[in-house]
């Protein structure tokens, strides 16, 4: 990722490490400024308060995470299901590092405010939701492939990733690694394999 070179591209980046190593609730303004290197002058000039950062964040986060799973792998998979299995698959594969390197800014942020701040959830939502879309364009294709008709839609499923997904890194905070949030994800992908268990794959 190329070095963020305006003072507000230096804050934005800095409210993705500060915000999701302390919380929204403790990082300061204080804190993002010495972290993205700037004065609070320059945090003032770009920001009305720290809710105006956030949801500035949100967005960014959503430009940043959009370009990064757009480049990943699993979507050189013919089949649309390997295409969703991949995906889970990359996600288990990149929690690596700590808790706070591997888990989700939108999510830590829209926990402590949903009530509180509704700019801020409306932002966080928009962010996790966005993500679920892109995810439902490929559960739609392996349902219409199979010719599944369930009760449930792919709007619901990819949602229920994300909310696998999210819980999965809770239960990483609270247990200080990555290993419950691996196994969380290992249970969402035997869980999708059974929903088209019964269905052959293209091909076959």
């Amino acid at each position: 990722m190329a070095r963020p070179s305006t003072a507000r591209q230096k804050l934005l980046e800095a409210a993705f490490s500060v915000i999701r190593a302390k919380g929204y609730s403790a990082a300061t303004v204080d804190d993002l400024c010495l972290a993205a290197g700037v004065t609070k002058g320059a945090f003032f000039h770009h920001f009305k308060s720290k809710d105006d950062l956030a949801v500035a964040a949100a967005d960014h986060w959503s430009q940043a995470t959009g370009t990064f799973f757009a480049g990943a792998p699993y979507h050189q998979h013919v089949d649309p299901l390997d295409r969703v299995l991949g995906y889970l698959e990359f996600r288990k594969a990149i929690l690596q590092g700590e808790v706070k390197d591997f888990t989700c800014l939108v999510g830590t942020m829209v926990q402590e405010v949903y009530d509180s701040a509704p700019s801020i959830r409306a932002a966080c939502e928009a962010s996790i939701s966005g993500h679920a879309e892109k995810l439902e364009v490929d559960i739609s294709a392996a349902m219409k492939a199979r010719g599944l008709k369930p009760a449930w839609t792919a709007g619901s499923l990819a949602l229920h990733t994300q909310a696998v997904l999210q819980g999965a890194f809770i239960l990483a905070k609270a247990k200080g690694g990555p290993e419950i949030a691996a196994e969380s994800i290992d249970h969402l992908k035997r869980y999708v394999e059974l929903l088209f268990a019964s269905h052959t794959s293209i091909g076959e």
